[in-house]
């Protein structure tokens, strides 16, 4: 589903944000890819979704290879991929509907096509009731629940949150956590970047450990054991 294969980035005149990264992520699995700030796990995240290119190694996404991706691809990559962002991402002035419906809008997607998925999505992220509120009228959570809403139309293979509870209280970070949870539980493969240890450490699923760029630790049912 996923494989880095001695991955290395650097950024000019001299930061190596990763180096020679390597890992595996099969189908369907759940992995929380963890380090504190600097520690290269948000490039990382922007190299699998072709936001970032590796200055050296491979990036194989299913059957393809994303290391070199031609710009034109990108938006095909980005349906198979769909990107939960901490700061949401949403259009001020488009409501619920509208900021998930525009997700399928820039795709081509038939108005037909629009109707029948964003109620879908809302109704899985529960907020089939809030449709056209405006993203001031909601609360942090609600937002990220759009977030993940809007990630999700496409049907995609890979959620890769980045840090998605970083502006959230304790509480509704569960509730995030808990839905990203569920829909894993679907099939979908779940990459969660992350630097909270309450999170990290009460999922007991597969933690990947980055420090200073390298991968340090790789732990099945793994805990956050940084400092």
């Amino acid at each position: 589903m996923i494989r880095f294969s001695n991955v290395s980035k650097h950024y000019p005149p001299s930061t190596t944000a990763l180096h020679g990264v390597s890992f595996h992520v099969e189908p369907g699995e759940f992995v929380s890819i963890v380090g504190q700030s600097g520690s290269g796990k948000t490039t990382l995240a922007k190299l699998l979704f072709a936001e970032e290119r590796p200055t050296t190694g491979k990036v194989v996404v299913g059957d393809w290879d994303i290391t070199d991706i031609h710009r034109r691809d990108i938006p095909v990559l980005r349906r198979q991929i769909g990107v939960v962002f901490q700061d949401f991402k949403l259009l001020a002035r488009k409501t619920v509907h509208e900021n998930v419906a525009f997700a399928l809008e820039v795709a081509g997607a038939t108005s037909a096509r629009i109707r029948e998925v964003v109620p879908q999505v809302l109704k899985i992220v529960g907020l089939g009731d809030k449709a056209e509120r405006y993203p001031r009228q909601l609360s942090g959570g609600e937002a990220q629940r759009v977030s993940i809403a809007r990630a999700l139309v496409h049907r995609p293979k890979i959620i890769v949150a980045d840090e998605p509870t970083g502006n959230l209280d304790a509480i509704t970070s569960r509730e995030i956590i808990d839905l990203l949870k569920r829909i894993n539980e679907f099939g979908t493969t779940v990459v969660l970047v992350t630097h909270d240890r309450d999170i990290v450490n009460a999922l007991k699923k597969r933690v990947l450990t980055i420090h200073h760029g390298k991968v340090v630790s790789d732990v099945a049912h793994g805990k956050y054991t940084l400092g």
